[in-house]
């Protein structure tokens, strides 16, 4: 929309670089063309403003198919307008000479008359498809056929509206009629999950079942082993058993020998220390005999000596010497009585 400025009585217009403006002044054009410019009086000015830049149509309406299912069809326009000078002679594109503003809305009108071609050729080739054939095929065509028809339109070229491209988004059919169309493929789709799930459940279980295989045949080689090793064992316990008896053996017959040799050596000493024994006996018993006999010999000699010199006294003395030697073989007396009798006794004995 170009760019209106106010100064006093005039106005100014600044148009943009992709709108297209006439001015008329009594019946004469003034100005034309794309990026104008100029000052105006709004008394006497007429404009006319049409955009010449590509504009985007989204278009959605329904069809019925030859099955007489009811689609949606969307699609979009693009369209531009090629000859603004006959553009703005058919339709209304002029402005305010105040505001700059359109009085009305031609670009609707442009869009109604796109819309109306566009949808006649798509509605008459989905009437000759079944909605199998329109859902999974039909897009093509009937971009193919709104493509064709709105480029050939002579109403088109003598509004002077251009048809960029066409093109057709989605065929869609109702929602449930939808869902219902789809439920073979979701089961198709569904079948072939259960089959890979089913064939992952299988392979799952072959490598299970290879796994156990190969761990039965690791226990069965680890018993085996196990076998052999206490086979092994076995043998190195007897072996060790046969070697602890002949070391037993070896000792056996060196604690023997030792004890022979020892007892030999006992019977030995006790041989030579009974000889000693009874070599010191027989001396002693000599030694003793000799000292016996010595004190025999002693005693004979003292006693012929006390008795050669008892021989040469007188009966007195003896008498004397035999009571002191009695005396001293008495017990105490602490008092003595003499009587007749005991005076008579031992006069008696002294007699004797």
């Amino acid at each position: 929309m170009a760019d209106v400025t106010r100064r006093f009585f005039l106005r100014h217009l600044r148009g943009a670089p992709t709108s297209w403006v006439r001015h008329h002044v009594q019946g004469r054009i003034r100005h034309e063309g794309i990026g104008q410019s100029f000052w105006y009086r709004p008394l006497t000015a007429v404009l006319s403003e049409v955009p010449i830049d590509d504009r985007e149509l989204p278009l959605l309406f329904h069809a019925r198919t030859s099955d007489f299912a009811d689609v949606t069809v969307q699609a979009t326009v693009t369209y531009r307008i090629s000859a603004p000078a006959t553009a703005a002679e058919r339709l209304d594109f002029s402005v305010d000479p105040g505001n700059g503003r359109w009085r009305g809305q031609p670009l609707d009108q442009v869009a109604t008359l796109l819309a109306e071609l566009a949808q006649q050729p798509a509605l008459d080739l989905l009437a000759r498809l079944a909605l199998t054939e329109a859902l999974t095929a039909g897009i093509a065509p009937v971009r193919e056929a709104v493509t064709a028809a709105l480029g050939g339109d002579p109403r088109l070229a003598d509004t002077g509206v251009s048809v960029v491209s066409a093109r057709v988004v989605a065929i869609r059919p109702e929602p449930d009629l939808e869902r219902a169309l789809q439920t073979p493929t979701r089961e198709a789709v569904q079948e072939q999950a259960d089959r890979a799930t089913y064939s992952r459940r299988a392979r799952a279980v072959e490598q299970e079942r290879a796994i156990a295989e190969n761990e039965l045949q690791n226990k069965i080689e680890l018993a085996r082993r196990e076998q052999q090793l206490v086979e092994q064992h076995g043998a190195n316990s007897r072996r060790k058993a046969e070697l602890d008896a002949s070391a037993a053996l070896v000792v056996a017959q060196a604690t023997e020998e030792r004890a022979q040799v020892a007892a030999a050596g006992a019977a030995e000493r006790a041989r030579i220390a009974a000889a000693a024994e009874a070599e010191a006996d027989t001396l002693r018993s000599a030694a003793r005999a000799e000292g016996v006999r010595s004190v025999g010999l002693a005693e004979a000699e003292a006693e012929a000596s006390r008795l050669a010199a008892y021989r040469d006294l007188p009966p007195a003395v003896l008498q004397a010497l035999a009571l002191k030697e009695l005396a001293g073989q008495l017990p105490e007396i602490g008092q003595l009585t003499v009587t007749p009798d005991v005076v008579t006794n031992l006069l008696g004995r002294l007699s004797r």
